[in-house]
């Protein structure tokens, strides 16, 4: 397997990249109340798997939990299949080489997959995507249980979505409404830069994000202006694949619309030859 060795780090895995801000996440995520001498470890692959520059966290807190998190701008379907992939790595990390060849059965920390959403196309405030809504149908057999299942929590993060969820993490939403700025000033007519800029100075000047940007000013910008972009492009490249499908079938589509109209032109001769006869028996 080939490892990604230019892992490119976002704004969202920077901010969320201390035990402190994941365990203020966790705690909004999942209704609990884990304080600062809760112990969590990180265990990110960085990029392993997927050669995408929006990547994973990954984190196990209290020693119960292994909770894989990702943000997203669009969401992948493939969610629950990825997360498979991932955390079967993840325990392999977490677990001693040898230990799954005794006899003793191990203890593993439950694993939980969620997804924050903060794309532009319109979303649901939850949603759960399922690794068997993608299983072959077999439509011989309904009954037959489900040996492997492995849910996504999808959750909307965009500004007037999850507000209980916003007013828990204070990082979340400071992001949330950081990013919902630099889109705004685009709809206004300002350049990607410009809006960027401008949403770091007017940050900076509200306490959104405040600490981190006055640090990391210039990475921040550097991070969004790649992100955006990239966002950018994937629309591209879904527009041309759309496009080359077309090209691909137009010329299909046009011999089949020719086969029709010669069937319908031989249907209608065969009818006003029948009427002919008919009237003629008549």
């Amino acid at each position: 397997m080939k490892i990604n060795r230019e892992y490119k780090a976002t704004l969202f895995s920077e901010l969320f990249s201390k035990p402190q801000q994941l365990r203020e996440l966790y705690n909004a995520l999942a209704g609990t109340n884990y304080d600062n001498e809760t112990p969590i470890e990180i265990n990110t692959l960085e990029n392993v798997f997927f050669n995408d520059l929006k990547n994973d966290v990954s984190f196990t807190i209290d020693g119960k939990y292994v909770v894989l998190l990702e943000h997203q701008s669009t969401v992948n379907s493939n969610m629950p299949l990825r997360c498979l992939m991932y955390i079967a790595r993840v325990y392999e990390k977490i677990t001693a080489e040898r230990a799954i060849y005794q006899e003793k059965q191990l203890s593993i920390p439950i694993p939980e997959f969620i997804v924050l959403y903060n794309g532009v196309k319109p979303f649901p405030k939850e949603k759960i995507l399922r690794l068997s809504e993608s299983y072959i149908t077999d439509d011989k057999i309904t009954d037959k249980p489900v040996s492997l299942d492995l849910s996504v929590r999808v959750l909307n993060i965009n500004p007037g979505y999850n507000d209980e969820l916003m007013q828990k993490s204070v990082t979340l939403n400071d992001y949330s409404v950081f990013i919902d700025h630099v889109r705004q000033k685009q709809h206004g007519g300002s350049s990607l830069y410009e809006a960027v800029k401008e949403a770091i100075s007017w940050g900076m000047n509200r306490g959104i994000l405040g600490t981190f940007l006055m640090e990391h000013g210039s990475e921040v910008s550097s991070m969004l202006m790649t992100e955006f972009n990239i966002d950018i492009a994937k629309e591209v490249w879904q527009e041309e694949a759309r496009e080359d499908a077309y090209e691909e079938f137009k010329d299909q589509l046009a011999e089949k619309d020719a086969e029709l109209a010669d069937k319908d032109a031989e249907i209608a001769r065969m009818e006003a030859l029948i009427k002919e006869l008919q009237a003629k028996i008549e």
